[in-house]
């Protein structure tokens, strides 16, 4: 039924000529005419935080595309797979893996209980606090920080250590919680594709359980649709309660090679749509492309060295060099940042 409320009815009397009593009624038959079939309807754009452009222009195109019934790339509700990594992807990576600082600060707090650690080399360049220090930590130095940091505790207690910490660490360079330095264009798209049925994963070389106590508040992704690297788990009985501890041992590395087995494993099927910024999302993104039906990969190439960072192969965390140019062979919609996305962060709208 049609609104009138916006119409303003004066009052009638005696004086009210016949002009007046036209003009009203006129009024309402125009408010009461059907809109035209060749009228066009405003659709509000569900990327606003894009610029126009060939990437925005590929993504609705793409979904457009296999959302349409009757089209020839219509690609049903049950395989719309949408895959996301995490770290420099929808969220800032610089200095250092946010999660590699969570550890840090936790070796900080335990220190105290383990004096030994001063002779262990990783230990007492993690705990050094100087950059040059950290700088000459090796892969297997961080691993066995990460055992220990995450390891020997129960789900839950580790979950809460979590859940601590992103309430009160702040980044250096932004003085916000980690959780503010998400980017706004990544979080309309992952909306963006949710409105349109997708099922939408992250897949990160970061740990699942660092993720899930906070990545369904952050970017509305339930956390049963988190999959990341592993420590390794068992389950017991303490004090007549059944617990699920977490031991200092590595699991399973979900990067490189290992993100396409861990959405074989998690998902079992191939996505159709894969976002990635670094070369631990080739393997993923060349299991995406080997889809028979439609498909689209995205990277993320940090260029915006005024409102983030600006990095590609020369950086050690975030490295991008071969994912590059494959998606520049293979055609791939390809982000850049400072010329794609109006704003990087929420906080940018306040």
């Amino acid at each position: 039924m049609t609104d009138y409320s916006f119409i303003y009815f004066p009052r009638l009397n005696f004086g009210t000529t016949m002009k007046n009593l036209i003009y009203l009624l006129s009024i309402l038959a125009i408010a009461c005419q059907p809109s035209s079939p060749n009228e066009e309807k405003i659709v509000a754009d569900p990327l606003p935080s894009w610029n126009d452009g060939q990437t925005k222009n590929a993504l609705l195109q793409f979904v457009d595309d296999v959302v349409e019934e009757n089209g020839s790339r219509f690609v049903d509700v049950n395989e719309r797979i949408a895959v996301f990594d995490n770290d420099g992807n929808l969220w800032s990576e610089k200095p250092a893996y946010f999660q590699l600082l969570f550890a840090l600060d936790r070796l900080h707090e335990m220190y105290p209980d383990h004096p030994e650690w001063d002779t262990i080399r990783a230990f007492r360049l993690a705990l050094a606090d100087h950059p040059d220090s950290l700088k000459e930590l090796h892969t297997a130095d961080l691993l066995k920080i990460v055992q220990i940091t995450h390891g020997n505790s129960t789900m839950e207690d580790f979950e809460r250590q979590v859940e601590d910490w992103i309430r009160t660490a702040k980044h250096p360079r932004f003085d916000r919680p980690y959780t503010e330095l998400v980017y706004q264009p990544m979080l309309e798209l992952i909306n963006y594709l949710k409105a349109n049925d997708f099922k939408v994963f992250i897949v990160s070389g970061g740990g699942a359980a660092f993720m899930r106590p906070w990545v369904e508040g952050v970017y509305g992704i339930p956390r049963h649709q988190v999959i990341g690297s592993q420590i390794q788990a068992k389950f017991e009985i303490i004090d007549g309660k059944p617990v699920m501890m977490r031991l200092p041992a590595i699991g399973f590395i979900d990067d490189k090679e290992g993100k396409p087995v861990g959405i074989y494993h998690h998902i079992g099927r191939k996505p159709i749509f894969c976002s990635g910024n670094s070369d631990g999302d080739l393997a993923m993104m060349q299991w995406t492309a080997s889809q028979e039906g439609p498909y689209l990969n995205l990277l993320l190439h940090h260029t915006d060295s005024i409102r983030e960072w600006a990095y590609d192969h020369n950086s050690s965390i975030g490295h991008l060099d071969r994912a590059l140019k494959m998606a520049q062979e293979k055609g791939w919609a390809i982000i850049d940042m400072s010329r794609d996305w109006k704003v990087i962060y929420p906080f940018e709208l306040n």
